[in-house]
């Protein structure tokens, strides 16, 4: 299932559904006689497109469901598994399967529909692919090479061409619909009887007219990470939504008082934070804040410290993280550069200390060799990683 947000769906009952899915899944493919090979072969002959209409129907839902539920924050598309492209294997395996659907009369899904309903061809079918698997798996250290081959990574054609998913949503609308209405056209000239000729003109024109518009409403609305961000860098919004600001001496403070309530988030590059980082912080950048990676750490009761090297990055991460929804968040005041000077150079920064209290002073003077020696511990430990856990999926048909 998809990877909503939050966690409607547990890992133990997206099995249970997904196995109520597939039983309606395939009983909706036999009833609309996708278990018939005839009926399949159809669109390689012109007498049926009822499959493109299908594979285009399920195409356009799915990318419209996805677009809209990640705009509106309810699915963590980045968390997605997308399978690598391998270009010249995906060519050549494209064509293997155009064979053998018109060979067999099947694809992988409708085969096994038909295989349930005890058709002969369908079974057979299904004992070829399991064979052909078999003889793949076998073949596969004198093939790898070319699988491998023309790698590109996990392309997305939105990206590859530059826009925006919705923007790229709305073409794919343009194009069904135009798929549409020109495989309607040559299935009544090829066969007057096929299923085109009882289709309800008035109804798939409002249905056509409907679905368009939803294509033209997902291009103009901007993508979620661009809209929020563009909101929290606003001077208006940061004036209007005010950020608790943390002192330096309390982070320390705290920090050399173990306290399990603070929880520091250093929302600097990689490869600044390998370099120094306050004890126990975490490294998560505020485009991560948009992620479920980590969403155990941002939803928590803790208070959370964003820190960076000024206080004014911090200041719109956490603007970024209270429009997420995100509570309990504050900013080290003045940035890491002031809890550098203030704290960690305090024996040797005498100015720091001269508009200070007794008390501070006697603070920093044995707070400073403290967090040196525990900062100085902990960057030379391997940066802790936490690896993101993609959610698969598949084609039905």
């Amino acid at each position: 299932m998809g990877p909503f947000v939050p966690d409607i769906i547990t890992d133990e009952l997206n099995l249970i559904i997904g196995f109520l899915i597939g039983m309606a899944f395939g009983f909706v493919l036999e009833q609309a006689g996708f278990s018939s090979s005839k009926k399949l072969t159809g669109l390689f002959y012109g007498t049926d497109f009822t499959v493109l209409r299908v594979f285009f129907t399920a195409g356009v839902t799915a990318m419209s469901g996805v677009t809209l539920l990640s705009t509106l924050g309810m699915l963590d598309t980045k968390i997605i598994f997308i399978h690598p492209t391998f270009l010249y294997a995906a060519l050549l395996g494209g064509v293997v399967m155009g064979l053998g659907f018109v060979i067999g009369g099947y694809c992988p899904g409708t085969a096994f529909c038909g295989a349930a309903i005890g058709k002969i061809d369908a079974i057979v079918f299904v004992l070829g692919g399991i064979f052909g698997v078999f003889l793949f798996g076998e073949a596969y250290p004198y093939l790898s090479d070319f699988y491998r081959s023309g790698a590109f990574g996990d392309l997305t054609v939105y990206s590859l061409l530059g826009m925006s998913a919705g923007q790229f949503g709305l073409i794919m609308i343009g194009i069904a619909v135009s798929a549409f209405i020109a495989v309607g056209q040559l299935e009544r000239w090829i066969n007057p009887h096929g299923p085109a000729s009882s289709f309800p003109k008035v109804s798939h024109r409002m249905a056509a007219a409907a679905i368009l518009l939803i294509g033209v409403i997902l291009a103009m609305v901007p993508e979620r990470t661009e809209r929020f961000q563009r909101i929290a860098t606003s001077e208006t919004y940061q004036r209007q939504h005010p950020v608790k600001r943390m002192s330096a001496d309390e982070i320390a403070f705290r920090i050399l008082d173990k306290d399990p309530e603070l929880q520091l988030i250093d929302i600097r590059p990689p490869e600044a934070f390998a370099q120094q980082s306050l004890p126990g912080a975490v490294n998560i950048r505020p485009s991560e804040f948009f992620s479920k990676q980590w969403d155990d750490i941002l939803r928590s009761r803790k208070t959370k410290v964003l820190v960076a090297d000024e206080e004014t990055p911090a200041t719109t991460a956490a603007a970024l993280a209270s429009l997420l929804g995100y509570q309990r968040v504050a900013v080290l005041e003045g940035g890491l550069s002031h809890f550098t000077k203030t704290i960690l150079e305090a024996p040797s920064a005498e100015p720091n200390l001269e508009n200070a209290n007794q008390d501070e002073r006697r603070f920093r003077l044995r707070a400073a060799p403290l967090l040196t020696k525990m900062i100085s511990e902990r960057n030379n430990l391997p940066p802790a990683k936490r690896p993101v856990k993609k959610v698969l999926g598949g084609c039905g048909i």
